[in-house]
């Protein structure tokens, strides 16, 4: 195996392989930045071409556009507050914050090293734990992604600052908001008020466009002009690539710990198909908050929060490969496309494909790892190009942002009806954070709500309507006992210890 990986390294270092690998990276940077533009569409948009290229060069490709997007999220999130993907949420909450007291380029450069050393650590189990991890991700049962699920809502709703009330109401909204279009067991429509525009439903992009770009517009139109622009220092004098490498003592107070952790949390979370970058950010942020040595800076530009979110959304990309490669199931949207890759050029992902065709899949596996490297290279040589976001006229900028998100979701929905919808949410999350609601609840529902209707009812109807299901599976019973121990950790024991004048 060590011998086929070494010949998928010199295979893909090769100078015109190389190149698709440094294009797709580019592209990736391009489509994952942009809001509206994801790296989901950037392959979508890539593949009718990958007929008429070899296969090594088509998959070393989209793996340069699957790390850049997931990682570029964070860039237009750290510098204007609108994460370029929803795996850059988290991100944006923590570095947005610093960069509005003068620190964008330690964000940066901090964001670039987290996602450099989760996509390192997803690449290197995806190489060497590939196929026992598969086995055990098989044993998963419907009980335990609910239980699963679960722990993400709950976490997603604990962690959020402010109300724990507000969160929760946050949450409730997003899960309801889920349930509209065809229910997924029956076929009919629910709560589409007789339109049958609303029998699609609200989709996941016109939801993120909505909650973070449109919403930012009106919070910035909402703001004197005289403040509307970033003043901070950084942004106006000469960088170099040196104002983009993170210091020592920063490296320290993020622990090694939290980068391990973290980029373990986001290759299991993207073994399991429907989870994702934005379930693997979310959950490792809320593991790095619950072991927090200052959990008081979280919300408030932390970089152990920031660096938490990027290294689990990046190392979530080696994880969602392996059940594609080894069962034959996509982790993630991406890789759904992925697939199409694979049975475009012959190759039927599965049990058999690492058996039989390692020599193809491996030159895949190096681009991983040189992709997780060139994400470091990308903020030393554009970094000073990512902070010049923050000197543009925002009234321009918000303009392009506004024609480009609107624009985004119409192609990828081919619905003008989506796009209403997006500004519809857009204005309604825009009342929603005047009155001190956080968005971050709201996103995630409707992002996990379908899998947590899916999952409840399928276990119900296995168990015929019992709810002891979930408490007699295994794996089930230790996520619902983790879920009630970070319920502890991280609300009660805090507001215990806070009512008794101690350190939370």
């Amino acid at each position: 195996m060590l011998a086929d990986l070494g010949g998928g390294f010199a295979a893909l270092f090769q100078p015109m392989t190389f190149l698709f690998l440094v294009g797709g990276f580019m592209l990736g940077l391009f489509f994952g930045a942009i809001p509206g533009l994801t790296a989901t569409l950037a392959i979508a948009i890539l593949l009718p071409f990958t007929f008429g290229m070899e296969v090594t060069q088509a998959l070393v490709m989209v793996m340069g556009i699957y790390m850049a997007g997931i990682y570029a999220g964070s860039i237009t999130g750290i510098t204007v507050n609108i994460p370029g993907a929803p795996s850059g949420v988290m991100t944006s909450y923590e570095g947005y914050a610093m960069m509005k007291r003068g620190e964008g380029p330690r964000a940066l450069g901090l964001s670039a090293f987290a996602s450099l050393i989760g996509g390192l650590v997803g690449s290197v189990l995806l190489m060497f734990l590939a196929e026992p991890i598969s086995r055990v991700a098989l044993l998963f049962q419907t009980p335990d992604k609910f239980s699963l699920v679960l722990l993400a809502i709950v976490t997603v709703t604990i962690v959020s600052s402010g109300s724990l009330w507000k969160a929760s109401m946050a949450m409730a909204i997003g899960l309801a908001i889920s349930t509209v279009g065809i229910d997924p067991m029956v076929p009919v429509g629910r709560f589409d008020f007789g339109s049958y525009y609303m029998i699609e439903g609200i989709t996941l992009l016109p939801a993120v466009i909505g909650l973070f770009a449109i919403c930012e517009l009106f919070v910035q139109a909402a703001t004197p002009s005289k403040i509307a622009f970033a003043d901070a220092p950084e942004v106006h004098k000469r960088l170099g690539p040196r104002d983009f490498i993170p210091s020592r003592a920063d490296l320290r107070e993020v622990g090694a710990a939290t980068y391990a952790k973290s980029s373990v949390i986001g290759v299991l979370i993207g073994m399991l198909p429907g989870g994702g970058a934005s379930m693997a950010s979310f959950i490792a942020y809320a593991e790095a908050k619950r072991g927090a040595r200052k959990p008081e800076e979280y919300g408030k530009g932390s970089i152990q929060g920031l660096s938490a979110s990027e290294a689990a959304n990046n190392a979530m990309c080696g994880g969602a490969i392996v059940p594609l490669l080894t069962i034959g199931i996509p982790g993630d949207a991406v890789t759904a496309i992925i697939f199409g890759v694979f049975l475009i050029h012959g190759l039927v992902p599965g049990p058999g494909l690492l058996a039989n065709s390692f020599d193809v899949v491996a030159p895949m596996f190096a681009a991983l790892v040189v992709a997780s490297l060139l994400i470091f290279v990308s903020v030393l040589l554009f970094g000073p190009l990512y902070m010049r976001l923050a000197r543009i006229n925002r009234g321009i900028l918000y303009g392009v942002i506004s024609m480009v998100s609107v624009v985004g979701v119409y192609a990828s929905t081919y619905s003008m009806f989506q796009m209403w919808m997006a500004l519809a949410i857009g204005a309604f999350a825009f009342g929603f954070r005047r009155f001190g609601y956080p968005l971050l609840p709201l996103l995630m529902g409707i992002i996990l709500g379908p899998y947590f209707e899916e999952f409840l009812r399928r276990s119900l109807i296995v168990s015929e309507g019992s709810p002891l299901i979930f408490l007699t599976q295994p794996f089930s019973l230790a996520f619902l006992l983790l879920t009630v121990l970070f319920i502890w950790l991280l609300r009660i024991r805090p507001a215990r210890r806070a009512k008794q004048g101690l350190r939370p």
